[in-house]
């Protein structure tokens, strides 16, 4: 049997952490001495704390650990407990590096001065014909489904010169998921629909318009200072926003070198 202290040394966790783990029931002493309150330990309970450590070293929680001895020698219900924590833990990391790059691209915001004021013009955008795919996504990323069927269902397209490429949002508020875009490109020529891809002749719109030059975080900004004038000029909005992107993905896998105009129909 081993003191409270010994078992402290040995298994190098605190006394008020053992005395903690006994509150909960994830560890109980082995004995407790009537008289003195003492708590006594056998040396196999050793090993019972060494999985409490390597369990919450994993991150799982407490009462969680309670649940996992209870099973600890079941490989296959361990094995679903670990699984389980490993893609919590994945999930968590992709979390962090796209919090890890916000973070550095705001740094280099910083360092380079820029300058995040963005100009607000109003033109009309002329009526112009153009290839269109409409289609609910799992989310405002997968924008790229669009244009990857538009290509691959027509695979010689001419394009108009100068060429708009441009991805509509249709939802009246923000989707969490099930987002409805429509993408079109201007184009030359005449062509018969696909079974996605409609060809069709989009009607000349007003728009407030600013240009963003850079990676696609500054969008929220950009969005909020065309918002903003619009209100503060008299207009109103009238119709769904849309992003033209006049240099993209497509022709650069540098997003410092992205050149977006934002574009809110008005009136």
């Amino acid at each position: 049997m081993l003191k409270i202290g010994e078992f402290s040394k040995l298994s190098r966790v605190s006394i008020r952490m053992l005395r903690h783990y006994d509150d909960i029931g994830l560890l109980k002493p082995a004995e407790i001495d009537n008289f003195t309150g003492y708590r006594y330990y056998h040396e196999e309970q050793l090993f019972t704390i060494g999985r409490i450590t390597s369990l919450k070293d994993m991150g799982f929680a407490l009462a969680d650990i309670i649940k996992i001895l209870d099973c600890y020698d079941d490989k296959e219900k361990m094995d679903a407990f670990l699984s389980e924590r490993q893609k919590e833990l994945s999930k968590l990391s992709k979390e962090t590096e796209y919090k890890l790059m916000l973070l550095e691209t705001a740094r280099k915001r910083l360092r380079k001065e820029q300058n995040m004021s963005f100009d607000v013009t109003v033109k009309t955008i002329p009526e112009r014909y153009a290839a269109t795919v409409q289609m609910l996504v799992p989310h405002y990323e997968d924008e790229g489904m669009l244009w990857n069927t538009m290509m691959s269902e027509c695979r010689n397209l001419v394009p108009a010169d100068p060429c708009l490429a441009a991805a509509e949002f249709l939802d009246d508020e923000y989707r969490e998921e099930n987002v409805e875009i429509i993408t079109w490109m201007t184009v030359n020529g005449s062509y018969t629909d696909t079974e996605h891809v409609k060809f069709k002749t989009l009607p000349a719109v007003k728009v407030a318009s600013c240009i963003i030059k850079g990676s696609y975080d500054q969008m929220g900004e950009a969005y909020a200072t065309v918002a903003a004038w619009i209100k503060a000029n008299g207009y109103k909005m009238n119709g769904h926003m849309f992003n033209i992107y006049h240099v993209s993905p497509a022709q650069t896998q540098n997003p410092d070198e992205y050149v977006t105009e934002a574009c809110f129909p008005v009136e």
